[in-house]
This record gives C-alpha cells, sequence and structure tokens, in this order.
C-alpha cells in the first residue's frame, strides 16, 4: 500500500533563505509556462501548447539563466509544468462536463508553497547522512537538512516534497510497498451517523462530542481578520505591520486545522480498534454547504423573499468546521491499513426511518435530538436511530456484494 509522511525540517537561516529562493524560481517558471500557454491561444493561429513542447524548452532556460534556474533540479522542474499540465486538464475537463471551468491563474509568491522531487536520488536524497544519528535531506542548491524525523520510515521512498506553511517547512515522503499492520479481530461492527451537535453516534448508542475548533478561536481569529482588513488588498509592497498581520492569521488557521486533524486521527484510530466492519453515510459535503438559491419577490421587481441564507450559513460553517469529508477519508485509511472493512451507505432518511417498523417520514424525526415513531410509537435518541439505519443498510449492502 501507498503512504506519505511528514516531517518537520529544521533548516539553517541560510537553508532556509535557499528554500525561500526555490520556491520563488519555481513560482516564476510555473507563471511564466502559463503566460505561454495564454498568448499562444490568444495568437491568431489558436497554438496549442502541451506540457512536451515546455518540457524540451527547459534545457535552453537553465543555460539561459544559470544564477537562478540552473541552480534547481530539473525533475523537480518538470514537475512543476506538470501541475500546469494537470490544471489545465482540470480545466478542459470541467468545460466539457458543464461546470464551471476556473482558468489557470498566476501564482503570487506567497501562495505557492510547495516542490516535488518525482524520484528519490534526482536532485534530492532522502536519509542522506545515513552515518550520521541525525536525520537529514538532501536537496540539489540547498544542501542537507536537518528532519524531525518522529517516527520510522517504511517501504520505498518514492517522491519527496518540500512544503512551507507559514514559517514552518515540511518533507513529505510519498512511499510504497508499505506493509499493512493488520489488528487482530475484535467480532465487533458498528455504523455512524454524522453530526453537528455530537462529531458521531454509534450504534451501540455511544457519542463523541464535536470540539469546534473553529468557533472556540473565533473571537482571536475574528481580531487578527479584523486588524487584517484594515491593510489594503492590493499592494505591491507589505509593510512590516502588515505582514505580521498576516502571519498572525495564517498562524490562527494552521493551528485550527492541526487540531482538526490530530481529533480526526484519533477518533478514527479508536473505531478502527473496536470494530472490525464499520459503516458509515456517502456525504456530499459539497453539496450539504451550498448556499440557498434567492428566491424572487413577485410583488416587488427587483426585491427578494426571505431564503434562510443567514441560518444555513451557520449551519455550512459548523460542518465545515467538524471535518466530515476529511474524518471520512482517514477512516478508511486506517482502516485500509489495519485490515478492516468501511462501507459506505447511501444517506438518505436514514434519520427518518424507524428500525423497528420500518416506517419512513418527516414528522418522525420530532426534534434535532428526538426521534419518535408516528405508527409503532418507537422513540429514541435521533443520532443513534441514524447510525442503527446505517449499520442495517450496510448488512444489506455486504449481503448483496457477497
Amino acid at each position: 500500500m501507498i503512504r506519505a509522511y511528514t516531517f518537520l525540517l529544521r533548516p539553517t537561516a541560510r537553508q532556509q533563505v535557499a528554500l525561500g529562493e526555490m520556491l520563488r524560481d519555481h513560482c516564476s517558471l510555473y507563471n511564466g509556462a502559463l503566460q505561454e500557454r495564454r498568448d499562444a491561444y490568444r495568437h491568431a493561429s489558436k497554438t496549442s501548447v502541451r506540457y512536451g513542447d515546455q518540457s524540451a524548452q527547459l534545457k535552453d532556460i537553465r543555460a539561459f539563466d544559470p544564477e537562478r534556474q540552473g541552480r534547481w533540479s530539473f525533475s523537480s522542474q518538470q514537475a512543476t509544468l506538470r501541475r500546469l499540465d494537470k490544471a489545465f486538464q482540470a480545466f478542459f475537463r470541467r468545460v466539457k462536463a458543464g461546470q464551471t471551468p476556473g482558468y489557470p491563474r498566476f501564482k503570487g509568491v506567497g501562495h505557492f508553497d510547495t516542490v516535488t522531487f518525482p524520484k528519490d536520488g534526482d536532485g534530492c536524497r532522502w536519509d542522506s547522512t545515513p552515518h550520521d544519528r541525525q536525520t537529514r535531506v538532501r536537496l540539489q542548491g540547498v544542501g542537507h537538512i536537518r528532519v524531525h524525523q518522529h517516527r520510522p520510515v517504511q517501504g520505498h521512498v518514492k517522491t519527496i516534497s518540500v512544503k512551507r506553511e507559514g514559517n514552518r517547512w515540511y518533507v513529505v515522503l510519498a512511499c510504497d510497498d508499505v506493509p499493512a499492520q493488520e489488528l487482530p479481530p475484535t467480532g465487533a461492527v458498528a455504523g455512524i451517523d454524522m453530526g453537528v451537535a455530537h462529531f458521531l453516534t454509534t450504534s451501540d448508542g455511544e457519542h463523541v462530542g464535536n470540539p469546534r475548533f473553529l468557533q472556540a478561536m473565533a473571537d482571536e481569529l475574528t481580531g487578527a481578520q479584523r486588524h487584517l482588513a484594515t491593510f489594503p488588498k492590493r499592494t505591491r509592497q507589505r509593510t512590516k505591520k502588515h505582514r505580521a498581520a498576516a502571519r498572525k492569521v495564517a498562524k490562527l488557521h494552521g493551528k485550527i486545522r492541526r487540531q482538526r486533524a490530530d481529533f480526526h486521527h484519533k477518533t478514527a484510530r479508536t473505531l478502527v480498534r473496536d470494530y472490525d466492519v464499520i459503516a458509515h453515510e456517502r456525504l456530499g459535503t459539497a453539496g450539504m454547504t451550498k448556499s440557498p438559491a434567492p428566491k424572487p419577490d413577485p410583488d416587488r421587481p427587483g426585491g427578494f423573499l426571505p431564503n434562510g441564507a443567514a441560518a444555513k450559513a451557520g449551519l455550512n460553517r459548523s460542518i465545515l468546521d467538524a471535518g466530515w469529508a476529511q474524518f471520512l477519508g482517514i477512516l478508511a485509511n486506517k482502516a485500509e491499513s489495519a485490515g478492516r472493512l468501511v462501507i459506505p451507505v447511501d444517506a438518505r432518511n436514514t434519520s427518518r426511518t424507524c428500525p423497528e417498523c420500518g416506517h419512513v417520514a418527516k414528522e418522525n424525526r420530532v426534534t434535532q435530538a428526538k426521534f419518535e415513531c408516528t405508527v409503532c410509537g418507537f422513540a429514541a435518541n435521533a443520532d443513534h436511530v441514524g447510525a442503527t439505519n446505517v449499520l442495517l443498510r450496510a448488512g444489506l449492502v455486504h449481503c448483496a456484494a457477497a
């Protein structure tokens, strides 16, 4: 199986400057390649420029600018050009599908944060000093950088990426042939119901609280964002105070993101350890967090009726703060590694179906937390009912597959 390892880098001051220059030059290459594609298409001939054409120009570009483009790995520059080519492929795919296309944009220096080396040993070397107790990674043009390796790396290192997050630098290893670490069977199965009041509820009736990391830091984040908004959005040169305000907002968002990811990993690990089979709802978070469509007022031309946008915005914020999609992805990965089975099922009417008699009605859901069947009178917690129905549907899906 394939697994990614992320480790914190400990660069020296000189190496940190070199890493910043590497990102800057790869960003310049990306923007130059994008400009060439735009100019070629705007020409009367409507010429199409593809990855192979731009990759063939790299040798001349490196020879023309040896101080900047010539310093870095040829393979990493090819990976940057492939990144642009993938952006155009996704653009044309969305155009053909009738979706909102989103034409590839130029990247600012502060928004280009990753450089990828496609092969270990080609412009980079993981564990470049095996004789030393301290793990290091060697990058062409930068040198041997100290790595804070907090766990062993298994499998074969395929690609190496260097990533900047705020003032921190990370190395991301994509490893192949990682052996699975199967856990002993427990004989237990469970269905889980994702929610906002509770992060999740199992079919055993256990509730996992929603930590609401974004809401917990809302006051501090609001103050930092208001301070940042006092500076001009478009300026050629940010002042020292402007850069400090932007760093503070980014630092708070990074802390919230790390807290959420840590909570997701620990919760998923607990489920994988306790259950052999885990069923969950197949959720479309993107569709669930869409803003409601405006309702024109027929009596007032140009006016609109109330559409509940304010209440929906609060619900959307809570759903995104919970991070259901990220959690379910982490759960699936951990289950695969541990030899567990995860079954996604249709989420429709899971909290409106009576598990005793099977009656489906909107009226069964009395409140957000209470379920009471209008036919047989069965009453229980609504999230518990949803988790039970998810487990029942998973059994039907598993039987049909078998």
